[in-house]
């Protein structure tokens, strides 16, 4: 024990070893404490895997096939690439993005929605438009829906000479020579591009519309 000189007396100190160890408070004295809540997740929010693809699609100025898309994003396969695409289209479903994942000429492209177009327009980015003549998008139709085909069919369809349209549907990047026909002379066949699909907004030439469909358009 030891002993404390006080002003009006003396009292007894304890040692350490002898005093009482802490003790919890009867519940009664408490003061209730909330139970934290866990903090709620935004619905919105991108894991690591899903923000690499995401600034992949902004940056590409072109369709990425799936496999392609997994490399760039750095991802494990093609599988993961299009579940994770799905994830993305549904993000910018629920939240009204401006935005779409569209799968375009066998990849898939980020794209405006077709409605923001007007304001879109106002920018007058017209280096980026693909302007065609009627002249030449009935060829283009033309090889589009009968492809691969020779310039001499072209011309049977259309009924005048296209010889300087193909050449500039090639110069477009639109046509490319598809093969050669097994015909005297081995004409060269015809076919539509990758950025003819791009240029359209169609994922394969099975998309394009049916003939019957364009003749009555309100059907």
């Amino acid at each position: 024990m030891f002993h404390v000189r006080l002003r009006h007396g003396t009292a007894t100190l304890r040692p350490y070893s002898a005093r009482p160890g802490n003790h919890a408070l009867p519940h009664s004295r408490r003061q209730r404490s909330e139970a934290a809540e866990p903090a709620a997740t935004d619905p919105h929010a991108r894991g690591p895997e899903l923000a690499r693809l995401e600034a992949v699609l902004l940056l590409a100025d072109e369709p990425l096939a799936a496999r392609r898309l997994a490399e760039a994003a750095d991802l494990a396969d093609a599988a993961e690439a299009r579940k994770l695409v799905d994830q993305l289209r549904e993000l910018y479903d629920a939240d009204g993005s401006a935005f779409q994942v569209e799968e375009i000429a066998g990849g898939y492209q980020l794209l405006t929605r077709p409605r923001y177009h007007p304001w879109l327009a106002r920018l007058k980015r017209t280096g980026h438009e693909l302007k065609l003549t009627p002249t030449v998008l009935e060829t283009l139709a033309v090889i589009a829906y009968k492809q691969p085909i020779t310039r001499a069919d072209v011309e049977k369809v259309r009924g005048v000479a296209c010889a300087e349209v193909v050449r500039q549907l090639m110069e477009k990047g639109l046509v490319r020579v598809a093969g050669r026909h097994n015909s005297l002379g081995r004409p060269q066949l015809y076919g539509t591009t990758k950025k003819f699909l791009q240029a359209f907004g169609l994922n394969a030439i099975k998309d394009l519309p049916e003939v019957e469909a364009l003749r009555n358009p309100g059907s």
